[in-house]
């Protein structure tokens, strides 16, 4: 197993890694909305927490080589479903023609008061 870490993406806030590779695939923890310079969610509600989780996970996936078009699978946790519809917009412009499998789950809270945390399985770019 290969650790990744990305200075541009949030430290872990636990014992954990941001991600790691094994057998040919790349492993994300689960991001949530950290601003990696202050360590604290991102302020304007859901989209600017989605935004910045795509962000944090598009600087995972680069410490491995990866990016958004190498995923094959994405979980998403949100507190409230009715968030669905903004989400699928930012979601697609993160993901673009690629169409990954993909489970959304909606949860009763998250880590340090999040609305959206997203974890993604990548194959590795041969």
């Amino acid at each position: 197993m290969k650790l990744h870490h990305s200075d541009r993406a949030p430290a872990a806030i636990g014992p954990y890694s941001q991600a790691v590779s094994a057998d040919g695939w790349l492993f994300t923890s689960g991001q949530i909305a950290l601003d990696p310079a202050s360590g604290e969610i991102v302020g304007g509600g859901f989209e600017a927490q989605a935004r910045q989780v795509l962000a944090n996970l598009r600087h995972v996936l680069a410490s491995a080589g990866c990016t958004f078009s190498d995923v094959v699978k994405s979980t998403i946790y949100v507190t409230d479903m009715a968030d669905f519809p903004r989400l699928n917009q930012l979601y697609g412009e993160a993901v673009g023609d690629h169409r990954p499998a993909r489970s959304t789950v909606q949860v009763a809270a998250l880590p340090k008061g999040a609305l959206v945390e997203i974890d993604l399985v990548a194959r590795l770019p041969r």
